[in-house]
């Protein structure tokens, strides 16, 4: 059936967009909601046309489904863009997660609570697209709103000094994880994100722009999965140079006595929270740094190569090359549907660069410290990036 678009009302959004998106709810049987229903909508007349060409032939409204309607009606409202090529209802059940990454508690779905799950942008000057969305609860992202992750560790500073210890809702310890996990997908200077923890393992499809934190994420995840040890030999043996062979047996010495606990009691769950928190201790960060930052980025994107290679992942890692990393992420109108839109949002003059170190005085070594000066906005060039693929899924 041809779809005829109708002659709309003025609406902020794009027409065409709307028209295809109220065709979709009609094509899976889901009402669109009563405040999209008003005559004039571009959403309401897509549903209409819908119905007429479907009538009761439609297909099943799954969890998942409404996820994507709801996501796809979110973006179009903000004038988001949105790439339905990638992100499919069948991708979004690939990164659904039972415990928020930030908050650690259990998710809930349509409860109306601060524990509701939420799907998100974490890059927000990306659309929604493949590899930038995330799973959280709809506490941790109404505290995230459009801030970067430089702002996530300023929040980091306001929670420490506050009288509850928190700051938007969020304690110090989970605008951390909140500014680690945005840090994975905002392309940062080696040598920057080689001074990262890795407080919070990426979630499933994420894709992670820095390649050190590739690795980092890669040697974390294997320390958690059986014969762990064969495959960090061959990692070991495929480094330039006894020194940094000793120091990656260094790295894995100061990481496995927090491990070994966890793994006593072969719980996934404890076993993830025990990767992230080896994270927490001062003496596993200075390793990693005297390890990593002997690497330079090409070096670190030909052990990633490697490791894809010879298959020592026990998950299902990608590679990405540079122009496709990004693919469908509209960073040329940070993240909205069209030029238009990103013009009326335009980038300050300048933006806070952060050069992070880890306080090593603090008790539980959790809580990043950062120290910024201004820099004039520069785009880096995009690299090799690894998609965690079926992280959760096993």
């Amino acid at each position: 059936m041809a779809q005829t678009l109708l002659a709309f009302d003025h609406h902020p959004a794009d027409p065409r967009t709307g028209f295809e998106l109220g065709w979709d709810h009609a094509h899976h049987g889901v009402v669109p909601p009563p405040e999209q229903l008003h005559d004039g909508n571009p959403l309401r007349q897509g549903w209409q046309a819908g119905k007429a060409c479907f009538g009761r032939r439609t297909l099943a409204a799954t969890r998942h489904t409404r996820r994507w309607l709801q996501l796809r009606l979110n973006a179009w409202l903000r004038a988001r863009a949105f790439e339905l090529m990638q992100v499919t209802p069948h991708y979004l059940a690939q990164i659904d997660v039972a415990v928020c990454p930030i908050t650690r508690q259990a998710l809930e779905h349509g409860s109306g609570t601060p524990a509701d799950a939420s799907i998100d942008r974490v890059f927000n000057d990306a659309g929604y697209a493949a590899g930038n969305l995330a799973v959280m609860s709809a506490k941790a992202n109404q505290a995230k709103g459009s801030m970067g992750w430089q702002e996530a560790l300023v929040m980091v500073q306001h929670a420490e000094g506050s009288a509850d210890g928190l700051a938007e809702g969020l304690c110090a310890a989970e605008w951390s994880r909140l500014a680690v996990l945005m840090s994975f997908v905002t392309v940062l200077p080696h040598r920057q994100a080689a001074c990262l923890p890795l407080l919070v393992l990426p979630p499933n499809r994420l894709r992670l722009l820095n390649p050190v934190q590739g690795l980092q994420a890669l040697v974390t995840r294997e320390l958690g999965q059986p014969a762990w040890c064969q495959r960090m030999r061959v990692l070991a043996d495929a480094l330039p140079g006894n020194e940094l062979r000793v120091d990656f047996n260094l790295l894995l010495n100061a990481l496995l006595p927090r491990l070994i606990e966890a793994a006593r009691g072969h719980d996934a769950a404890a076993m993830k929270l025990a990767l992230e928190d080896a994270w927490a201790n001062p003496l596993v960060n200075r390793r990693w740094q005297r390890f990593a930052l002997q690497l330079d980025e090409p070096q670190v994107e030909s052990l990633l190569r490697h490791c894809a290679s010879r298959g020592l992942a026990s998950g299902h890692w990608l590679l990405h090359e540079r122009v496709q990393a990004t693919e469908g992420w509209a960073l040329e109108t940070r993240g909205y549907a069209s030029p238009r839109h990103a013009a009326c949002n335009a980038w300050p003059p300048a933006v806070l660069e952060e050069s992070l170190r880890i306080d090593a005085s603090s008790e539980d070594g959790h809580h990043l410290i950062a120290e910024g000066r201004q820099l004039p906005i520069g785009r880096p060039q995009l690299r090799s990036v690894v998609d965690v693929a079926a992280f959760d899924h096993q």
